[in-house]
């Protein structure tokens, strides 16, 4: 049997700001549909069951941990939509440049985190 050729192994790839992008895209997404769903469920069911349920639901999500959960699900959200953005340009054929795919790589992730800081800073301060 002939020896078929393999992929190339993670070992061999440089890795560079595209990959981190790429692989924060993938999170941020997965992290939107399971842990936004479940907060976003939990907030329905809160809502629908009474003024008890309700504010059961506003004292979690007031505590330390629940305001980690809210910050996290809205630097998922900016991130993602900040590398969805990203991938919209190179779908429509630009940015393929490698210096220009970088750089958009980089401020991809800035982008997401900056913008999560102005968020929660309006959220917080206003």
């Amino acid at each position: 049997m002939a020896e078929r050729p393999l992929s190339p192994h993670l070992s061999i790839w440089k890795w560079g700001p595209h990959m981190l992008t790429s692989i924060l895209h993938r999170v941020s997404g997965d992290g939107l549909a399971t842990v936004g769903l479940a907060v976003f469920l939990w907030w329905l069911g809160a809502l629908a069951s009474g003024p008890e349920a309700y504010d059961t639901f506003v004292s979690v999500m007031g505590s330390p941990i629940g305001l980690i959960v809210l910050v996290g699900l809205s630097w998922a959200f900016f991130n993602h939509l900040s590398s969805g953005i990203r991938h919209f340009v190179l779908d429509i054929g630009a940015g393929y440049e490698l210096e220009v795919n970088k750089t958009f790589s980089i401020v991809s992730v800035a982008s997401g985190i900056v913008l999560t800081v102005v968020f929660w800073a309006m959220v917080l301060l206003v």
